[in-house]
């Protein structure tokens, strides 16, 4: 298995297999109050079953080429992931997301990893849209997308059906001219 610096603090960002499921449960178990507030994942998450299925769903996507995940790890502990949601390499676009627990917040994890991401889809494969989706209360997220230059395209009024509550969805995205630009023409890989 691989593992991706992100940077001196000692965090890491590697696939996150079915064969983790114990460790993504107890991340998840750690997490599951912070992570819920904006989306539904610990809710699918709740046993070892279903931890393994909603790995498995991730390792298939990876197999079909349409989706991936992949672990951040800081201190040798999961504390949070990254996603490829969706991965449409015909089009030319993808969808990533993230999601973290509390005590790993702050510390620039996923700004970092989700870069590193966008590199690969953009300077790898080829892609030309890497689209965020957030929740518009979601600050946190929305500024994640501001930090990596991506441009406000919309909100979905009320789109997004959250524990019996219709929330708004903000799209957010980065072309891949405008995030080679940003990085000075710097070739990633």
């Amino acid at each position: 298995m691989f593992a991706v610096s992100l940077g001196d603090d000692g965090a890491e960002l590697r696939p996150l297999e079915p064969w983790q499921a114990e460790e993504f449960l107890a991340h998840m178990d750690r997490g599951r109050e912070f992570i819920g507030t904006h989306i539904a994942l610990p809710d699918f998450a709740t046993d070892l079953p279903s931890a393994r299925a909603f790995l498995q769903g991730y390792a298939d996507k990876t197999a079909a080429d349409a989706g991936r995940i992949y672990g951040i790890w800081l201190d040798s502990t999961l504390v949070g992931a990254v996603i490829f949601r969706t991965f449409e390499p015909a089009q030319g676009n993808c969808e990533v997301g993230c999601w973290l627990e509390e005590a790993a917040v702050g510390r620039g994890l996923i700004t970092r990893a989700i870069t590193t991401l966008i590199d690969w889809a953009v300077d790898v494969r080829g892609m030309h849209r890497v689209e965020w989706v957030a929740s518009a209360e979601n600050t946190a997220s929305t500024n994640v997308a501001r930090r990596l230059g991506m441009t406000k395209d919309g909100v979905l009024r009320e789109s997004y059906l959250y524990r019996g509550v219709r929330h708004d969805s903000e799209i957010w995205a980065v072309l891949a001219d405008e995030w080679r630009a940003a990085r000075g023409g710097r070739a990633g890989g």
